[in-house]
């Protein structure tokens, strides 16, 4: 009898921390906000055309942690295929931290769910006006500081969150008189090389990538965090061997499976020239997603420990940026 009381107790114990832990990650309101953004062509993002573009409507969701007052915030922005498993992962890590989240959803006001198939469909910079728009609203926001705001993007959203740390784009399309503390992308793209893409100020980047990944190599983000260094700047990469695209998904296929349909650019590099063109290296013509080192199949799969050991190294740093206790 006695055992049996002490193995319920043990199990009440065992429970109640569980649930307390778990009660952390609940945000304690939630709210969707639409906010204006303009769809546009990269070459109009890169000249600032505003005249031409076309303006949208998006919503994000926020999630106000358990807290009083103004809290930090992690504004997230999704890839190609849109808010997937491992953004509700990063929500639930942030919002236990007692970090409030806001996940732009870049894609349904816009008529899409994805565009892994057909990257075409969509400006690539298209992510960078929605997250300076997103920025501007939120840093407004009664529960927000908006002096501890972080930025975390993944693929095509780390991308943008990667060069969302321009200087240059910062001039022409950030109206928030905000800033981001931290700039976090996930596996980005990085095979573009944009002008002014080294004055970045004193922003800090940090990149989280796996090494197995054929979607975006992790070779290119590794020469433009080496431009970065050499210019002085505050960018550290981080890599994780065996890990594949999407890593960080806790739903993901293991071992890695191909993405037979997905088009990846991981053949290709691409340079910025004057009036915003963008030009494949290897043709010395206008960058089309027809070209010929354009590829389909890249793999995706998880890694539970590079996950692991990622968000262990992002919670650091947005302790260290948001000076928590």
């Amino acid at each position: 009898m006695r055992i049996i009381i002490a193995a319920a107790a043990v199990f009440v114990l065992s429970f109640a921390a569980h649930a307390q832990t778990a009660t952390k990650e609940l945000a304690a309101r939630v709210e969707l906000h639409a906010f204006q953004s303009l769809t546009l062509s990269d070459q109009q993002f890169l000249t600032g055309d505003r005249a031409g573009a076309k303006p949208v409507t998006l919503t994000g969701e926020l999630r106000v942690a358990q807290g009083t007052g103004k809290l930090p915030l992690v504004i997230l922005m999704h890839g190609s295929g849109g808010i997937g498993s491992n953004m509700d992962a990063w929500v639930r890590q942030f919002n236990a931290m007692g970090l409030s989240t806001f996940v732009i959803d870049g894609f349904t006001g816009r008529g899409l769910t994805s565009v892994s198939g057909n990257q075409a469909l969509l400006g690539r910079l298209n992510f960078i006006a929605d997250i300076y728009q997103a920025l501007e609203v939120m840093a407004k926001h009664p529960r927000v500081d908006p002096a501890r705001i972080a930025l975390v993007g993944f693929s095509r959203g780390g991308q943008a969150a990667l060069y969302a740390s321009l200087d240059r784009f910062h001039r022409m399309w950030n109206t928030s008189g905000a800033q981001f503390v931290a700039y976090i992308p996930f596996y980005p793209d990085c095979a573009t090389s944009y002008i002014g893409e080294a004055d970045i100020g004193d922003r800090k980047v940090r990149i989280f990538h796996g090494a197995a990944d054929d979607f975006n190599p992790v070779a290119s983000c590794k020469a433009y965090v080496q431009r970065l260094r050499d210019a002085k700047r505050d960018a550290e990469l981080t890599e994780y061997a065996n890990a594949f695209h999407v890593f960080d998904n806790p739903i993901g296929p293991v071992p890695a499976t191909k993405a037979a349909t997905s088009q990846t650019v991981r053949d290709c590099a691409v340079r910025e020239t004057e009036g915003g063109a963008l030009i494949n290296t290897a043709t010395n013509v206008a960058f089309a997603y027809t070209d010929t080192c354009v590829k389909l199949g890249p793999h995706i799969g998880a890694n539970a420990e590079a996950a692991q050991a990622a968000t262990r190294a992002v919670s650091d740093i947005l302790r260290a940026a948001f000076k928590l206790d």
